[in-house]
């Protein structure tokens, strides 16, 4: 069993690595397949939208269950082989996707700094699901700023926490239920029904890692600003785990997210959560900066995660070996 507390470690190390050098696969991301899987599974399963509100909840529930089972009941089955080491970190590369989100980040903040607000709110609109055609550089600014808040817990920070729990296996897991609440989790007439599963699976799961995502942000930026956000703006957000991490992100960065945005021809009025610049919060709009700000914290903040995880198994060893 001492055996994992070196193995685990280095691991994650090099799936950060890997993700951090390579990026994304340029030919075929894994992911994507099973977007398409997914895709065919739903107009397999899914009768009427949303259908009966029972019936389409437990097809939904075994649409879930026929997509991710098979998937981590093999990654943990050549987890357990001599070379599992070597499948523990391809999987977390797969998962993870922090690089692709920092070139993502990069490009709005770049066109914003060049005022080429089309090519904005173009690539801006790669990273979101709201309508990105009218937004002015302010908005487009703060789109960016929640997505990469709040995909760092998704494409990273919770990705590394299933990791350190459940090696690849848990890793890929927890990448496959966010991928499918991102596509059956809408509550719009034709998956109100059948993604109840898929989003409530994907609540459980980031329970605690939304919770440390928060406390991530919140270290690595203006902690007291961060955890005043936290503390008292988080529960006025519609997601329970969304929440935390946005705000306390927001604070940490000094700006102030939510507001109005257009989803699928729909205008939705999100609270107000973060701070200002200043103590004052009188320069809180978003702008480029802050989406460097925001990158930082994800960036950053995953080799501390790295550093973290490694002293704890460290210091572990040494005291079972010590008793």
């Amino acid at each position: 069993m001492l055996d994992i507390f070196p193995a685990l470690p280095l691991a994650m190390a090099a799936g950060v690595l890997l993700d951090r050098l390579l990026g994304e696969p340029r030919c075929f991301h894994p992911l994507i397949g099973f977007g398409v899987l997914a895709d065919r599974v739903e107009s397999f399963l899914r009768q009427g939208a949303p259908g009966h509100p029972l019936f389409n909840r437990l097809r939904g529930l075994l649409g879930w269950l026929l997509l991710v089972a098979p998937c981590v009941v093999l990654a943990m089955f050549f987890g357990q082989q001599a070379w599992g080491w070597a499948v523990d970190i391809a999987l977390l590369y797969f998962a993870l996707g922090a690089r692709s989100l920092v070139q993502h980040g990069e490009q709005v903040a770049c066109d914003l700094a060049a005022k080429d607000i089309a090519a904005a709110r173009m690539h801006v609109g790669w990273m979101v699901s709201r309508d990105t055609s009218q937004l002015d550089e302010e908005g487009v600014a703060r789109a960016a700023v929640e997505s990469i808040l709040e995909n760092g817990n998704d494409a990273v920070f919770g990705t590394l926490f299933w990791f350190c729990i459940a090696g690849g296996a848990g890793a890929l897991l927890f990448r496959l239920a966010n991928t499918l609440d991102a596509m059956w989790g809408y509550k719009d007439a034709r998956r109100m029904y059948f993604g109840w599963a898929a989003a409530r699976i994907d609540d459980a799961l980031n329970l605690i890692p939304a919770r440390l995502t928060a406390l991530t942000y919140a270290l690595l930026g203006n902690t007291r600003t961060a955890l005043a956000c936290w503390r008292t703006q988080a529960d006025a957000w519609a997601s329970p785990n969304a929440g935390p991490v946005i705000a306390a992100g927001a604070g940490a960065i000094g700006v102030q997210l939510g507001g109005a945005a257009m989803y699928h021809g729909q205008m939705e009025m999100r609270p107000t959560v973060g701070a200002g610049d200043d103590p004052k919060g009188v320069q809180s709009k978003a702008n480029s900066a802050h989406i460097q700000r925001a990158l930082a914290l994800v960036v950053h903040g995953q080799w501390v995660w790295v550093a973290v995880v490694t002293l704890f198994f460290v210091i572990l060893k040494a005291v079972i070996n010590h008793a």
